[in-house]
């Protein structure tokens, strides 16, 4: 198992109720599982991840079948109003 840890921010974190959560996947996971694992927790959280964009490591998540390595940070960001 490797740990991953998710950073939430805006309505991500407003779904999720804290900032930050560490999943426990197994080896070979990708990001798509990550998102996967996190819809399970609850309606909302679905929701939004649905319109959210991911940084891993501060790097642009542009395929969502990128295997995630142990104590990587995955960042989950909503679309962001303003200017």
């Amino acid at each position: 198992a490797i740990p991953v840890t998710v950073r939430f921010f805006a309505a991500a974190r407003a779904a999720a109720g804290a900032d930050i959560q560490t999943l426990t996947l197994r080896a070979g996971s990708t990001v798509a599982d990550a998102i996967c694992e996190l819809s399970d927790q609850s309606e909302e959280m679905k929701l939004v991840l649905r319109k959210c964009s991911y940084l891993c490591d501060g790097v642009a998540v542009r395929n969502s079948g990128t295997v995630l390595r142990a104590h990587q940070t995955l960042d989950v960001l909503p679309p962001f109003a303003g200017g």
